[in-house]
């Protein structure tokens, strides 16, 4: 029989095992596997460099965890400690593979010319989003990979979130558009709204500056609010870059049965359907006066009656209903220090893309609303808020105004690929 201590068949063990998980992470060091080289090659020079090279350092520190616990096993080390080394090796391949995974799959949306250069321009637009309020307060913008992907709801990685173990930040913000909303692309903004939030302090402050205001009404209706902060800051953030443009795509996205826009989900961060809508609307209401957004709320109330509600969120949105003014005011008007001292509106003011001030820019730019390459640099959110209400106004002619949306974000990316170089620098 033979000593369990000295039998070296454990070892052999381990060192096979080790040796599987040491080869598998130095496999994942070519990048060309995760995604097609004419996929890295559609971004951008300095967003590839950020994803590539943040991903490449993230796989060189798991391979140099591997190659020295190899060295650690044949010069004798102990066991049963490189025994959960390997085992820790194991977890940390798994989660080094998952967000590769998901930065490739990004990556090879691209693969389509078509799509690859309409997801330069979304790239773009992104960047100019997020930059509109960072820049401002002295806080670098991060490099936006927009892919396309399916389901009805747009989603955001944000850029610098730890992945895992605290140590390695995501390289960009990775914001997902969905198929169905590619030519109604406000998602966009409530996404890149959540990067600012986030790299501001904004949701935090917001949070508690809604339960301040809302806690008069009722202190549960407040504390309810200040738990879709994060998701309310994204929807500010969208309606202050695109006007009343997200209302009509959101009614889209989140209507359904009644009881279902009713329901409040454990967990969920958004505000319930008939809520978020009304919400919403009343942005509008409030920074433009009567407007169409008037007609979404009010075909709302009609399709959804309260009626439809459980008893305690008929009560919720009763009292929720009445403090809408109140919340608007704090979201928009009211000094956060997170805008160091003033409200959002003094960064991105509303009434620049309410309907009359983007008729005004329509009028004013004509046929070179289109065209121009300076106005494309100079007024890119205005003229994609302009151009994303025309297939809402005008129905029968959706078709049309969405063909001549895309080719203009198209053009927004080819515009862009010169400046490679100077975000490079």
């Amino acid at each position: 029989m033979t000593d369990p201590v000295t039998d070296p068949a454990p070892d052999r063990q381990t060192e096979a095992e080790l040796v599987h998980w040491k080869l598998a992470v130095e496999a994942l060091a070519d990048l060309d596997t995760i995604a097609a080289p004419e996929a890295w090659q559609a971004l951008e020079d300095y967003l590839q460099r950020q994803v590539r090279g943040r991903l490449s350092e993230v796989v060189a520190v798991l391979v140099a965890e591997g190659r020295a616990l190899h060295r650690r096993l044949t010069a004798g080390g102990d066991p049963a400690a490189i025994r959960e080394a390997v085992l820790r090796l194991r977890t940390r391949y798994l989660q080094v593979e998952t967000i590769l995974d998901f930065y490739g799959d990004a990556v090879n949306s691209r693969t389509n010319p078509a799509l690859r250069a309409l997801l330069r321009g979304y790239d773009t637009l992104a960047g100019d989003s997020m930059a509109a309020v960072l820049n401002r307060l002295g806080i670098e913008s991060p490099p936006a990979l927009v892919y396309l992907d399916r389901g009805l709801g747009a989603a955001i990685l944000r850029a610098g979130i730890r992945l895992w173990d605290h140590s390695h930040p995501s390289p960009a913000a990775a914001i997902k558009l969905t198929r169905h909303n590619l030519a109604y692309p406000t998602a966009l903004l409530h996404e890149t709204g959540h990067q600012v939030a986030h790299l501001t302090g904004w949701n935090t402050e917001l949070a508690d500056a809604l339960a301040t205001a809302l806690t008069p009404h009722s202190t549960e209706v407040a504390e309810v609010w200040r738990g879709w902060a994060g998701e309310i800051a994204g929807d500010v953030h969208a309606f202050a870059q695109a006007g009343w443009a997200p209302v009509a795509a959101l009614a889209n996205v989140v209507d359904g049965p009644t009881p279902s826009v009713y329901r409040i989900r454990f967990g969920d961060p958004h505000p319930f359907p008939f809520l978020r809508v009304m919400f919403n609307a009343a942005l509008c209401r409030s920074w433009f006066g009567a407007g169409p957004w008037d007609d979404v709320a009010e075909v709302w109330r009609r399709r959804h009656p309260l009626t439809g509600a459980a008893g305690d969120v008929a009560a919720l949105t009763r009292v929720s209903l009445a403090a809408l003014p109140d919340v608007v005011d704090v979201c928009t008007r009211r000094p956060m220090a997170a805008f160091g001292g003033v409200p959002l509106a003094a960064l991105l003011d509303p009434r620049r893309v309410s309907p009359a001030a983007l008729r005004s820019l329509a009028r004013q730019a004509g046929p070179s609303l289109l065209t121009s390459a300076y106005l494309r640099r100079r007024e890119p959110l205005r003229i994609l808020a302009q151009l994303s209400t025309l297939a809402v106004l005008e129905p029968a002619a959706a078709a049309e105004h969405q063909a001549r949306l895309l080719a203009w974000v198209t053009d927004v990316g080819a515009d862009a690929a010169p400046r490679s170089h100077h975000h490079a620098a």
